[in-house]
């Protein structure tokens, strides 16, 4: 199989883990030899329940009986996407109450620039440095990292860049400006939060100036922060709401959420102004609806805050520098580069998953499902400790 792997299977780096999976259940991941690993990561934030999550694998086993694909996007009407945007709306305030399911995060920011620009009739993009928004033409085009850019030229234009949580950046938004796109919490920069203000600031500015604010909770949203979506932690609607990931319950899945004014607008001059064959297809829809329940149902997002909290207490190293983020998007510290690599692929050999983030090379992600318990929690935290105590005695 691992042969096969690397002979039929597009790769994304020189050398990927190459962990070959047998199965998996809660917070555990288990490979071909059986071998169990608890997952600190949970498929990079994705997997909000665990893996296997029974609320999730029954309403994917009672859609199954049902049917499947029937018709693209926006034609038929098919219960299960109904019912999670109405539960989307429900669960957010005013004005965002109307949402476009797709199918992954890259192809949600892509439907949001697109109604950003189809609103304003602009064509200014203002991200952030050290952004990740996806890897699609539109969304690498918000990146500001060259390397990784340069090869895919000519990408969108008119895209420019300002500084996080810097201030005096947002003079650059101007009656020029379509739209600000900012993640809620800078996630492969190493889970950097809003500060002093920043986001409702930048939407004052947007007001202002007639830009629109788009804010990417693909890694914040569905619980991980402690509230459903992060940025209600600072007090800062956004005018498109983009989500994702940990809303599928380990399904593939994208949306974008705006105003009923603003999402109508897709849908005329042009018609199909955004189109999909899969999005809302009604076996994902079933799990997402079925996890947003659970997320909003239990105490799972007030238990998020506490297990913080534990993960902290139990997090404390001389080598483990500063520790970053809310909730369970955290992003432990290292003092280089070369520590944060031994540390991730020592813990695979012991039987912890973590990950690395994008842009920040000495953090190490924390991310480990919502469901995970405290006693997991000291577990991982402990193979951690053990790890950089080794580390630092060589």
């Amino acid at each position: 199989m691992k042969s096969d792997f690397f002979k039929y299977q597009a790769q994304t780096t020189p050398h990927p883990l190459a962990m070959e999976i047998s199965h998996a259940e809660g917070s555990y991941i288990y490979d071909s030899n059986k071998k169990a690993y608890l997952d600190f990561v949970a498929g990079v934030s994705a997997c909000s329940l665990g893996h296997r999550h029974p609320r999730v694998i029954s309403a994917i086993k009672d859609q199954l009986d049902k049917y499947l694909h029937v018709m693209v996007y926006g034609e038929y009407i098919q219960s299960p996407a109904v019912a999670l945007t109405k539960l989307l709306a429900h669960h957010l305030p005013g004005p965002l109450e109307k949402t476009y399911l797709v199918n992954s995060r890259t192809e949600a920011i892509e439907g949001a620039i697109k109604l950003a620009r189809r609103a304003t009739g602009r064509s200014q993009i203002i991200a952030a440095h050290n952004a990740y928004h996806g890897n699609t033409m539109g969304s690498l085009s918000l990146m500001d990292y060259e390397e990784r850019k340069a090869p895919f030229r000519p990408l969108l234009p008119d895209v420019s860049h300002i500084t996080f949580n810097y201030e005096p950046h947002l003079k650059h938004i101007t009656n020029k400006t379509a739209c600000v796109i900012l993640e809620t919490i800078q996630g492969g920069a190493g889970f950097i939060e809003p500060q002093n203000g920043f986001l409702t600031k930048v939407k004052a500015r947007c007001e202002a100036v007639g830009a629109l604010l788009i804010l990417d909770e693909i890694q914040p949203g569905i619980g991980r922060t402690g509230k459903l979506f992060g940025f209600q932690h600072y007090h800062c609607i956004p005018d498109i709401l983009v989500t994702g990931k940990g809303l599928g319950g380990g399904m593939p899945i994208g949306a974008f959420t705006a105003s009923t004014k603003l999402m109508d607008m897709i849908h005329h001059a042009p018609k199909l102004g955004h189109i999909t064959t899969f999005g809302g297809h009604p076996v994902i829809a079933a799990a997402a609806l079925a996890t947003l329940q659970e997320v909003t149902e239990s105490d799972l997002m007030a238990r998020t805050l506490e297990k913080e909290t534990l993960v902290r207490k139990h997090l404390k190293h001389p080598l483990i520098t500063e520790i970053r983020g809310r909730g369970l998007m955290l992003a432990a510290l290292l003092p280089s580069e070369e520590i944060t690599n031994q540390l991730v692929l020592k813990a695979q050999d012991e039987g912890l998953i973590l990950f690395w983030l994008l842009f920040e090379p000495k953090a190490i992600r924390i991310t480990p499902p919502l469901t995970i318990s405290n006693a997991e929690i000291i577990k991982g935290c402990g193979i951690i400790i053990a790890i950089l105590n080794s580390i630092q005695s060589d």
